[in-house]
This record gives C-alpha cells, sequence and structure tokens, in this order.
C-alpha cells in the first residue's frame, strides 16, 4: 500500500484531498494539528509518532527530523542497497509528501509582532522534508500548493504520473523553499537595521505572462514581489491587456502621483515622464488643466487620478486617445462610460501609503540597489540665497513645482503657476536645453510662461539656464545647489531679479 504524509499549515483542500488518497488505497501518516483535521473528518491517519517511535518533543520543534520519516523519502527505488537499508532498519517507504510551512510571511506582516514570535514561525522540519522528496521527486510525489491536489488525484486516478508533471512540482517546491528562507533573511536582515545587506535574494512571482516586452520581439512578463502596494494591487476593469510599456508607464504614474494625496490631481504620463500635471477642485478641472500643459503629447498617453474618476472627469476625456486610466476608483456612471471605449485600460490602484523598500535598476551583470525615493515634502533646509525672496504666491507655486518636477526624468525643468505645469522640459543631455525645452512646450501649447516659477531637478552647473529663464519671463526658481558655480548662478538670478530657494537635496531620476 501506498504511503503519503501529510503536514500542513494552510488546510485549504486537505480533507478533500485525503480523502481521494484513502479512496485511492493509500495509507496517510500525518503530523501535529493536520492529524487532528482529518481524525476529526473521519479520514483514517497514522500519527508520526507511531512511524518515528519518538513523540514530538520541544513544543513540536522536533517530530519529522527522524531517519525513519527522511530514509523512507531519499531511498531510491532502483537502488538494492537503499532498499535493503530501509528493511534493515524496519523503515518504511513514503511515496507522497504534501507539506506547506508555518505561515512566516504572514507572521512578521502584523503589527508589533516580536522578533521571539517571528523566530518560531521559521519552519524547520516541513522545509527538510519537502527538500529529500524533491531530491528523490522521481520516486515520491511531492506537493507543496494546495491548487495541485486536485491535478495530482487526477494523475494518480489515470494509474501513471507523467514524469514532467513530477518535475514541475520538486520545481515548485525549490521555488517555495527559496521565497520562504529570502523571507526569513529579510525579515532578520531588517531586526539587525540592514537596509543593503552584504547578500540579498529577490523573490519574484509571475503574475502575468506579457505579448511582448518593450518591443515586439522580446519575450516578456509582469513579476511582483511580496511587498505591499503598487502594481501588485492593481485591477483591471476594463480594455486590453497591459503591456510592458503600459506597466512602466503605470508605475510613473503612481509616483508622479505620490506627492498629492489627500489633494485632487491629475498627471499626463508619456515614456514614464509627466507630459502635464495638474490640481483642482474637481477630477475634470485637474484633467483639464494637466492636459492643458502639453495636448499634442498626451495623444497615447496614461492617465492617473488621485481620486474617484467621476462622469464627467470620463466625459472629458472621450476625445483624447488614452492607453491607459489609473485611480483609486471610478464611480459607477463613469466605469460605463469608460468601459464603452475598447481600447482604453482602465486600472484601478488603492491609494496606499509605500512602505520603505529597495529599487533595482538591472545592468549587465548584476543589479543596482537603493533605497527607494520618497518625496520630502519638508522644508526644514531651504534657503532664499538671493537678495529678493520669494512672495506668498510664488513660495506656494514653488512648493508646487519641487513636487511635480522630481517625477520628470533628468535633465528635469518643470515651469509652473498656481497648482498647473505649464511647461516641462525633460531628458535632455544638458540642462540649459531642458530649459529651453520646457519655454518652447509652454508656448506651443498656448500658455504664458511669463510670471511663472521653475523647479529644476538638480543644480545648473552654470549660469546659462537662469538667463534663459528669466528671459521668458519666470520670476523664481527652485533648485538643490550644490555646483561650484553656486555663486555664478546666485549672482545671474540677482542680476534678473529673480528670487531663488536652494533646498539642499536633489531629484535625479535617470
Amino acid at each position: 500500500m501506498p504511503r503519503a504524509l501529510l503536514s500542513v499549515s494552510d488546510k485549504r483542500g486537505l480533507v478533500e484531498f485525503a480523502r481521494g488518497l484513502t479512496a485511492l488505497g493509500w495509507d496517510l501518516i500525518s503530523t501535529g494539528g493536520t492529524a487532528r483535521a482529518l481524525t476529526d473528518a473521519g479520514v483514517p491517519v497514522t500519527p508520526i509518532e507511531a512511524v518515528t517511535g519518538f513523540p514530538e518533543m520541544m513544543d513540536g520543534r522536533v517530530k519529522t527530523l527522524h531517519p525513519a520519516v527522511h530514509g523512507g523519502l531519499l531511498a531510491r527505488r532502483d537502488v538494492p542497497e537503499d532498499l535493503a537499508a530501509l528493511q534493515r532498519h524496519g523503515f518504511t517507504p513514503i511515496d507522497l509528501v504534501a507539506v506547506n510551512l508555518y505561515p512566516f510571511r504572514q507572521t512578521v506582516a502584523k503589527p508589533g509582532v516580536t522578533l521571539a514570535e517571528a523566530v518560531e514561525q521559521i519552519d524547520i522540519g516541513g522545509p527538510s522534508m519537502l527538500r529529500s522528496a524533491s531530491k528523490n521527486h522521481q520516486a515520491v510525489l511531492v506537493v507543496v500548493d494546495p491548487g495541485d491536489y486536485a491535478r495530482v488525484l487526477d494523475a494518480l486516478r489515470a494509474g501513471a504520473v507523467p514524469a514532467e508533471l513530477k518535475r514541475e512540482l520538486a520545481t515548485k517546491v525549490f521555488q517555495h523553499t527559496a521565497a520562504y528562507d529570502a523571507a526569513i533573511a529579510a525579515y532578520l536582515g531588517g531586526a539587525a537595521g540592514e537596509t543593503l545587506p552584504a547578500a540579498l535574494t529577490l523573490t519574484l512571482e509571475r503574475r502575468q505572462a506579457l505579448r511582448y516586452g518593450e518591443n515586439p520581439q522580446q519575450a516578456a512578463a509582469f513579476y511582483v514581489t511580496g511587498e505591499p502596494g503598487g502594481l501588485a494591487g492593481l485591477r483591471q476593469l476594463g480594455g486590453k491587456e497591459l503591456s510592458f510599456n503600459n506597466l512602466l508607464d503605470v508605475d510613473a504614474t503612481l509616483l508622479a502621483l505620490g506627492p498629492w494625496r489627500g489633494r485632487t490631481a491629475c498627471v499626463i504620463i508619456k515614456h514614464t515622464t509627466p507630459c502635464g500635471l495638474a490640481l483642482g477642485t474637481t477630477a475634470e478641472q485637474a484633467y483639464r488643466r494637466a492636459l492643458a500643459t502639453d495636448p499634442v503629447s498626451a495623444f497615447g498617453s496614461v492617465i492617473g487620478f488621485t481620486c474617484e474618476v467621476d462622469a464627467a472627469a470620463a466625459a472629458a476625456t472621450k476625445d483624447l486617445f488614452v492607453e491607459v486610466m489609473v485611480a483609486p476608483a471610478f464611480a459607477p456612471e463613469a466605469l460605463a462610460v469608460l468601459q464603452a471605449r475598447k481600447n482604453l485600460r482602465i486600472v484601478a490602484i488603492p491609494a496606499e501609503p509605500e512602505a520603505p523598500a529597495l529599487d533595482f535598476k538591472r545592468v549587465r551583470g548584476g543589479f543596482l540597489a537603493q533605497e527607494r525615493f520618497r518625496y520630502d515634502a519638508g522644508e526644514s533646509g531651504w534657503t532664499v540665497v538671493t537678495k529678493r525672496a520669494p512672495t506668498a504666491q510664488e513660495l506656494d507655486d514653488l512648493r508646487f513645482a519641487w513636487a511635480a518636477v522630481m517625477s520628470v526624468k533628468s535633465n528635469a525643468i518643470l515651469l509652473a503657476r498656481d497648482g498647473q505645469a505649464i511647461g516641462i522640459g525633460a531628458g535632455q543631455m544638458s540642462r540649459v536645453d531642458s530649459s529651453m525645452l520646457a519655454v518652447h512646450k509652454a508656448r506651443a501649447a498656448g500658455l504664458d510662461p511669463r510670471g511663472t516659477v521653475l523647479a529644476s531637478d538638480a543644480f545648473f552647473p552654470f549660469r546659462d539656464g537662469v538667463d534663459e529663464a528669466a528671459k521668458a519671463g519666470v520670476t523664481a526658481i527652485i533648485q538643490p545647489g550644490g555646483s561650484v558655480r553656486d555663486a555664478e548662478t546666485i549672482a545671474a538670478a540677482d542680476e534678473h531679479g529673480l528670487a531663488m530657494i536652494f533646498t539642499g537635496h536633489r531629484q535625479f531620476r535617470h
């Protein structure tokens, strides 16, 4: 009679799986709570201590770490010496293992969990059994995911389990235990205050296969981490499947909207950088003001809102070709209007604050890792460096501009007035070129750059950027400072009668 060892923390589908095995003539072995659950359901089961000859010890820390278990799992059925060793010691082969692990990640995600509580959720016996069974997967079926119970039963009922399925199940085990160990390492490292540990293990779960990558000839998929928030929480409410480039732009949308939680804002993203950004009293007004920044570039864009999209906002976008619309929520009447646009992808993402985390950039041969950028709204390090201080209105505009420019690709220059981006210069190799581009964009959209303020994500290396801004009618500038030629830049601002603030930190975005 074949034997199965069942020991699960996640008991979804357990009883049905056990009954299916019993009906096929399998003998069941189980541990602790799993054995009780099966007994309560009327499923015959042999407790693990009857197999090992030892009771559970140390509050369950030791129960399956025994040669009767691991010998039964690791014995090669085609090696006579292995089978003879089992017989000599009175052990019997184990032909199937269904194990899932202590809920470590769920435990440490709870607020107020102590280190001692977390440590007790580090499973030892479970990973050991899974590894033993997976190493011998040609002879032992190993199931770590309750979602695979039905597949395994179907294969057993058919009379033979394909080698491909056995290998797939074993592969899933090592992916699962690797992710489990990575979560433990990350937790213990975080408890020790490590932001950038000496060794870093990334655990990524494929959420969605994509049609292609940045270009049609590149294969692609969307993988998620275990961290809360972000794109992992998106719900698509309508439209075609999201593409690789769509997802990049949605991520850029979340970055740009970050400083405006609690306010009504709209951003229009094109190629991961804003081409329009504005505040408003309603979603519709915020959208119309954002669109006015650069209506030409907005064609084929991603539009994001910090607030619920209502019917008026949905109607306002009808004449613009939009790839994706992103918001925390959509009113039913707005959703009905938007879902009628067959090419529009509609995405709802909760407006959740992001937890501290690392960001990564793939380079050939490795990864670059850094702390995730978080916009700092504080003004404690801000210094007025010119003879003239900004007026109250200019200061309010500078606050908006400094928050808005942080999501623009460097070299980034943004002109603003009254909670609206007036002109954006992004991604230029020269900062003065970005300044000229921002002015050009404003004028091309029919907006007057005179009387605007200017934000620069990094310092001006030369005074020419300030001269260009003054020539266009800019009245105040906010920038990090820190150039060896800061004195020349300040002198230029004073010559033109501009007010200028140094923030003391830059917001560079490669």
